[in-house]
């Protein structure tokens, strides 16, 4: 199962392989404190896109398409691939730090790794 949650949110035994895919670290917390199997801030959006969104809720549906735009044309399929595998067989969690549980880029990427 693919999940997302809040970084600030306490680790929990369920949440199986726990990933990082923010492109900035978060603030206030160390490596360890994270408990994570990786960091891939390559699957974030791009700053310039990250910057333009904003967490604008009248462009979330824009910064949807956009960002599936990006993951479709970098070279990072062999990652979605292993994550898409991974949560086959167990508890995968995705970590944002973004403070709106509506609209973050977790959900969209949650989305496109699973095929939806």
């Amino acid at each position: 199962m693919l999940r997302i949650k809040r970084v600030y949110d306490a680790p929990a035994p369920d949440d199986g392989k726990r990933y990082l895919v923010d492109r900035l670290w978060p603030r206030g917390l160390s490596k360890l404190e994270l408990n994570l199997d990786g960091w891939h801030k390559h699957l974030s959006p791009s700053t310039e896109l990250r910057q333009w969104f904003g967490h604008e809720p009248a462009k979330w549906d824009e910064f949807k398409r956009r960002y599936a735009d990006e993951l479709a044309s970098r070279q990072v399929g062999h990652l979605l691939e292993r994550l898409r595998d991974e949560a086959a067989a167990g508890n995968v969690t995705l970590l944002f730090a973004a403070k709106d549980l509506e609209h973050n880029h977790a959900l969209v990427l949650r989305d496109f790794i699973a095929g939806a």
